[in-house]
């Protein structure tokens, strides 16, 4: 039997969206090349869920409570989500075609180091502002 993978300690993180049809895509894109894997309710259509393979999840729901068409990274609240990449060819990978998805490149004349010299990740901003760190794992 394989041993249950480690958890995380975070159960789900919701994010709002303005226009799923605009920021899903880039989501479902991100995610799935990560690994996490796509769920679907029947009826939701307003929302959908990734899951990790900790049983952790994310969910981007658009909902008509949603204020405004850009996240405001700099009030308070999250700045950004931080994921894990296996390594730095999953983060070159990710880079090189996350464009084509959507996905704006942050702090790119300072990659792969923008958080520090001893950090090695890519930040990217969906197309709605929220941020995203992918961190290669030691």
């Amino acid at each position: 039997m394989t041993p249950a993978p480690p958890r995380s300690g975070l159960h789900h993180l919701e994010l709002w969206t303005a226009d799923l049809g605009v920021s899903g895509p880039a989501w479902d894109w991100l995610l799935t090349t990560l690994g996490w894997r796509a769920e679907r309710v029947p009826g939701w259509d307003l929302g959908r869920i990734w899951r990790h393979a900790d049983d952790s999840y994310l969910v981007l729901e658009q909902s008509s409570d949603v204020l405004g068409t850009r996240s405001p990274r700099c009030s308070p609240g999250m700045n950004h989500l931080a994921l894990r990449v296996a390594d730095r060819s999953a983060l070159e990978t990710v880079r090189e075609a996350a464009p084509a998805h959507g996905w704006h490149e942050l702090f790119g004349d300072l990659y792969p180091h923008a958080g520090g010299e001893d950090h090695v990740a890519w930040y990217g901003e969906d197309p709605e502002g929220i941020e995203v760190e992918l961190v290669v794992s030691p």
